[in-house]
């Protein structure tokens, strides 16, 4: 059992790419494996450094560890460092997630990773990607951005926004507990900390999450961040292709009663949730979509 998509849901998702009224979101599982899942690293970090608690896999608990144990900004210039080491994903292939994406005439990209991958495919396209990142802490305000200078995205130029930080300013990752519970609460208070053009796309879009999983910090808080604004585009219809929350070995009955939690805790929102076993952006390529879809997604692939 799987979540699917109607051949309606494809046809309206391939108009607003089309229109280029659709707004991708990218979450770790998109740049895996080049880089590791959230975690595989949280468990490595337990064993070096004797993480006393239970939780090994919880990567923002086990980087709040660190950031008391050493200072705040060590666990994010452990994984700035560790991230830099890694090769960057292959471009050429069919089915790279940032490849797919950097085909599609869209404006915004919108990305909770740190690297550089998305401005990497873009630039292979030979669209001139320029990344932006949220200002949600005092000290990384005074970052120059190209929208107070009259930046204006465009499918030729577009805006590659980081609400979570990126690798070469390690000062903007959220990436400790107290990181996203600080995130959190000031991205729902302040209406300044996200541009305007940045805030008319979660509105006036359909947005497509890809590669999250619906238990991640991540996704968590993205989803809380998110909630007012896609309340205020209640008329429009999203898409979120998650990382498979299923195991194989679950009964048939227990895959569809997942399943059927996240369609209801998502459908107030109009949130349409697939989870493919395979990977997103090999399900969003596949031949499952409607004849004619096909065709045009293959063209854009």
């Amino acid at each position: 059992m799987q979540g699917s998509l109607s051949d309606s849901d494809w046809k309206l998702l391939l108009h607003r790419i089309k229109e280029g009224r659709c707004t991708p979101f990218l979450g770790a599982g998109a740049s895996f494996p080049a880089l590791p899942l959230g975690g595989g690293l949280a468990e490595r970090w337990s064993s070096e450094h004797s993480y006393p608690l239970a939780d090994r896999t919880d990567l923002p608990r086990v980087a709040q560890y660190l950031a008391v144990t050493y200072d705040s900004m060590f666990p994010k210039e452990e994984l700035a460092n560790s991230f830099k080491k890694c090769a960057p994903p292959d471009f050429s292939a069919r089915d790279e997630p940032h490849s797919v994406l950097s085909k599609l005439p869209l404006p915004i990209y919108m990305t909770t990773n740190y690297d550089d991958f998305m401005i990497r495919a873009l630039k292979a396209q030979g669209r001139e990607g320029v990344r932006e990142t949220c200002r949600w802490k005092s000290d990384i305000k005074h970052l120059p951005s190209e929208f107070e200078m009259g930046y204006v995205p465009s499918a030729q130029q577009p805006v590659v926004f980081h609400l979570h930080g990126y690798l070469d300013e390690t000062r903007s990752m959220v990436l400790t507990e107290d990181d996203y519970l600080d995130f959190l609460m000031r991205i729902s208070t302040d209406q300044h900390i996200l541009p305007p053009r940045i805030q008319e796309a979660f509105t006036d879009s359909t947005l497509l999450f890809l590669g999250y999983g619906l238990a991640d910090w991540n996704f968590r808080v993205l989803f809380r961040a998110l909630v007012e604004y896609l309340d205020k585009s209640s008329t429009r219809s999203h898409v979120s292709v998650q990382l498979s929350q299923v195991r194989q070995d679950m009964p048939d009955e227990q895959k569809e009663s997942v399943q059927k939690y996240f369609d209801k805790h998502f459908s107030s929102l109009r949130i349409r949730v697939c989870a493919p076993s395979s990977s997103p952006i090999r399900l969003f390529c596949s031949t499952r979509l409607p004849a004619r879809a096909s065709r045009r997604c293959s063209m854009q692939a």
